[in-house]
C-alpha cells in the first residue's frame, strides 16, 4: 500500500502531496524529523519522541508550531485516512517531520516565517522472520560519524548524508546495516540504528558521549533488560569489543532488536542469535504489547 501523507493539514495520497522547492528542509536540510511505529494500533512511546523531537529542533533554534495534542490528532487522522491502526494487520509506520519553511534564498531563520510540519503514514512492514532467526551480516564502514562540533549527532536531523554514504558503503560490502566509529575511532552507532554488544551476560552500546542518536529503542531496552533480569549499560566500545562480543545486536523503533552475527567476514559468537539478544527481543515486545493494549495517553500539550 502506498503511503498517505499530511502537509500542513492537508491530507493527500503520496502521488499529490506537495511541499515547496522554496522550502529550507529542501534547500538545505534544515529540518528535523521522528519515526514511529503502533502496536495494537496505538503510536508507541509517543511521549519520548516528542521529547526528543523537541530537543532536537531546539538546538536548531526551529519553532515546532504545534503542541504534541496537535501533532498526535495529525497522525491519527492521517493513518484514518489511510486506513492503519484498526486491527493486528494493520500497524502503522508514521514518520514526522519539521522544516523550516517556505522562505527566501537565505540562512538567516527570519527568512522562513512558518515552519512546515509533514506526516507520513503508511503500513508497518516488520523484519523477515529470518531476520531474528538466523541473524544479520553488517559491515564496520570508514564513514566517520559526524563530529559533535559539525553536525551533532544529538540532532535527528533531515540532513541525512552521513548515514546515507555509511549505508550506500555497507550495501556495496553486502551488509544489513553500516557500523560507523566517531572521530576517535570508537564505536558509535549503526547508520539506521543503536549497536550493542553483549560479553559475560552484560549488554552494553556506546555512551552518548561517543558520538550517536540517543535511540528511543535504546533507552527503553535500559528498562526491558531490568524486567528480564539482564544488566544494560553503556560504555566506550571500539573494534575489538565488538569482535570479541559473545552476541550483538541492532536496535531501532521499526527492526526492534536484530541480532548481529557476523560484522565484514568475522563471526560474532557463535555465529547464531544469543540468549541475551533473544530474550531482551521478547522482553521488548511484552512490554510493547503491554503498553498499547488500552489506549496509552498521548498528546499532552507542551
Amino acid at each position: 500500500m502506498a503511503a498517505i501523507v499530511n502537509v500542513n493539514g492537508r491530507v493527500s495520497d503520496q502521488e499529490h502531496a506537495v511541499i515547496s522547492v522554496f522550502d529550507h528542509g529542501f534547500l538545505y536540510g534544515e529540518g528535523v524529523y521522528e519515526t514511529l511505529r503502533t502496536y495494537n494500533g496505538q503510536s508507541f512511546l509517543f511521549d519520548r519522541h516528542m521529547r526528543r523531537l523537541r530537543t532536537s529542533s531546539a538546538m536548531l533554534a526551529l519553532p515546532v508550531p504545534l503542541d504534541d495534542a496537535e501533532i498526535a490528532r495529525r497522525f491519527r487522522d492521517t493513518m484514518h485516512a489511510a486506513g492503519l491502526g484498526e486491527g493486528p494487520d494493520r500497524e502503522a509506520y508514521i514518520r514526522i517531520l519539521i522544516t523550516r519553511g517556505v522562505g527566501e534564498l537565505s540562512y538567516d531563520p527570519a527568512a522562513c516565517p512558518t515552519s512546515s510540519v509533514v506526516v507520513i503514514v503508511k503500513p508497518h512492514v516488520a523484519p523477515p522472520r529470518e531476520v531474528f532467526e538466523k541473524g544479520v551480516t553488517v559491515a564496520l564502514v570508514p564513514i566517520v560519524r559526524n563530529h559533535p562540533g559539525s553536525v551533532n549527532p544529538l540532532i535527528k536531523s533531515n540532513n541525512l548524508l552521513n548515514n546515507a554514504l555509511a549505508m550506500q558503503e555497507a550495501f556495496r560490502r553486502g551488509g544489513y546495516e553500516g557500523v560507523m566509529r566517531n572521530y576517535r575511532g570508537e564505536l558509535a552507532e549503526c547508520t539506521q540504528s543503536n549497536l550493542f554488544v553483549v560479553k559475560n551476560g552484560v549488554a552494553l552500546t556506546p555512551t552518548i558521549e561517543s558520538g550517536l542518536l540517543p535511540g528511543i529503542t535504546r533507552e527503553f531496552l535500559f528498562e526491558v533488560g531490568a524486567d528480564v533480569g539482564i544488566s544494560v549499560r553503556d560504555a566506550v566500545l571500539r573494534d575489538e569489543d565488538l569482535f570479541g562480543a559473545d552476541e550483538a545486536f541492532l536496535t531501532s523503533t521499526t527492526r526492534e532488536v536484530v541480532p548481529i552475527v557476523q560484522v565484514d567476514d568475522r563471526k560474532i559468537g557463535s555465529g547464531r542469535p544469543g540468549p541475551v539478544t533473544q530474550a531482551l527481543l521478547e522482553g521488548l515486545r511484552r512490554k510493547a504489547q503491554a503498553l498499547t493494549r488500552t489506549p496509552q495517553p498521548t498528546g499532552k500539550s507542551t
